[in-house]
């Protein structure tokens, strides 16, 4: 007989994110087919499962899966979280952002729905909303800043399409700022831990953008992969999910926590001053809640900071050159 445990799909579970939900469903006791195209992901993420033959990689770019595709075969749930981030890169390749995030999430939605799987669970972005009232509720307008945000929230849209045309089960977990070990240390500048890490390691200053007061719905990432694994076994189905903790914390508290010298920057269009989750929705229908205090998820990361070794370093000049586009097209 054939092993009759649950098998889930997890696109991008090589990534930042995915390698913790994959963590979190082998402990529960399923199988796991990771679908990453390596592109952000990190073989090394998966380095623990390398032995175990319930966790499969799968080296694919899903613009080329085929609504067939045997990958999915015998998929109980589908977790989502395949795609590409940054907002200066979307905004000097938005072709491509829409691509993979639209497209591409448009072609995993063809294969589960043909796989016949009980649950789609899309990884969907915070940044839809744009400059948001705050704390944020899920029927806030949507108002995407940059082409990363608006492909993230049409690849949302495209997950409930399918739900409402063809009758595939979705939920859509909207993160917000997620942080934790494996967060990616290297590419376009962007997460300030990485950028941070980096300059603590260098004994160099924190490039601070304006006075350090704006603050950050920080969500760790093991209660980023709880909340996933809970959107996948619920019942419940058609739903927004707000993610974060639903304490902001400022940017000079994290300075503070990690200790040192500080280099203003300045201050970039587009971004919000406060990034603030309701989660009262997602803590009522899926009884989940955030376990990991802003305290000690920092303090996890600062125990492996040696592998910020080979991270970027940036200083006020390279930052300035690198966000050039984004004072051009934001202002």
């Amino acid at each position: 007989m054939g092993d009759i445990r649950p098998m889930v799909v997890v696109t991008g579970g090589a990534g930042f994110i995915g390698s913790h939900v994959v963590d979190l469903l082998v402990s529960r006791g399923y199988r796991v087919r990771v679908i990453d195209n390596l592109a952000g992901g990190r073989e090394d993420n998966l380095a623990h499962h390398s032995n175990n033959p319930d966790v499969s990689l799968e080296r694919v770019d899903i613009r080329s899966l085929k609504s067939d595709s045997p990958l999915f075969a015998g998929a109980k749930f589908v977790i989502h979280l395949a795609g590409i981030g940054d907002i200066v890169p979307s905004i000097e390749r938005p072709i491509e952002y829409m691509d993979v995030n639209v497209q591409g999430t448009v072609r995993v939605l063809e294969c589960a729905r043909q796989a016949g799987v009980e649950k789609f669970v899309y990884a969907a972005s915070s940044s839809c909303y744009g400059i948001a009232a705050t704390p944020t509720r899920e029927d806030h307008p949507i108002a995407p800043q940059y082409p990363y945000a608006l492909s993230k929230y049409q690849g949302e849209q495209a997950a409930f399409h399918w739900g409402r045309v063809y009758g595939l089960p979705v939920n859509s977990i909207r993160i917000f700022n997620a942080y934790g070990t494996r967060v990616r240390t290297t590419g376009a500048y962007g997460a300030v831990f990485g950028v941070f890490f980096k300059q603590k390691l260098a004994g160099k200053p924190f490039t601070l953008v304006g006075d350090g007061t704006q603050s950050r719905d920080f969500i760790y990432v093991t209660d980023v992969a709880a909340a996933f694994v809970a959107a996948a076994e619920t019942h419940v189905g058609g739903e927004v999910f707000n993610l974060g903790a639903g304490k902001p914390q400022t940017i000079n508290r994290l300075v503070e926590l990690l200790g040192g010298p500080v280099a203003h920057i300045p201050k970039r269009p587009g971004e919000p001053d406060c990034t603030w989750a309701d989660i009262g929705k997602i803590i009522s229908m899926l009884d989940w809640c955030p376990l990991v205090s802003f305290e000690e998820g920092v303090a996890r990361m600062v125990a492996e900071i040696d592998k910020w070794h080979d991270a970027p370093l940036w200083d006020p000049e390279s930052i300035e050159k690198a966000t050039r586009t984004w004072f051009q097209y934001l202002s």
